[in-house]
């Protein structure tokens, strides 16, 4: 058995229009983040993720671990819409996560924040997403993340 082996397919940076706090639940502290935007960028997919039909349902355990649900809509440069979902989880030292709370900008060296997304098309040009497995690496930033994502392959 080999070493796995990735290969870019875009970056994904998403615009936070807003938050709607639904507060402490059995699974943690429950918000949700309304996205109002954002672009894909990369070699095998460039478009722009619609408003209104993506979020992220964000659960914080305790120890200030986020737990990522994120459904958002990717409408390709060509025409084709893209459903992207994703798991993944933000974490790393209480002082680190204080400050990416506050809107600093923190390098993304001190803290985790990986992804697991897949895809859903009907769209034979695209249709090939829906039949992968992708890892994708990221950063906060103040008005939303961004990552790199990468098919393995």
């Amino acid at each position: 058995m080999g070493e796995l082996q990735f290969e870019h397919l875009f970056d994904l940076s998403i615009d936070v229009a807003g938050l709607t706090l639904i507060g402490q639940t059995f699974n943690g502290h429950r918000l949700i983040a309304d996205v109002g935007g954002g672009t894909v960028e990369g070699p095998r997919l460039k478009g722009t993720v619609l408003t209104g039909a993506s979020g992220d349902w964000i659960v914080v355990r305790k120890g200030g671990v986020s737990v990522l649900d994120v459904r958002i809509t990717i409408e390709s440069d060509d025409g084709a819409l893209i459903l992207m979902k994703y798991h993944g989880f933000r974490h790393g030292p209480r002082e680190v996560l204080k400050r990416l709370d506050a809107g600093e900008k923190v390098d993304p060296s001190e803290y985790y924040m990986r992804i697991a997304p897949s895809f859903e098309t009907g769209d034979e040009r695209y249709y090939w997403m829906n039949n992968i497995v992708a890892v994708g690496m990221g950063e906060a930033r103040a008005k939303g993340p961004r990552y790199s994502v990468h098919q393995v392959l």
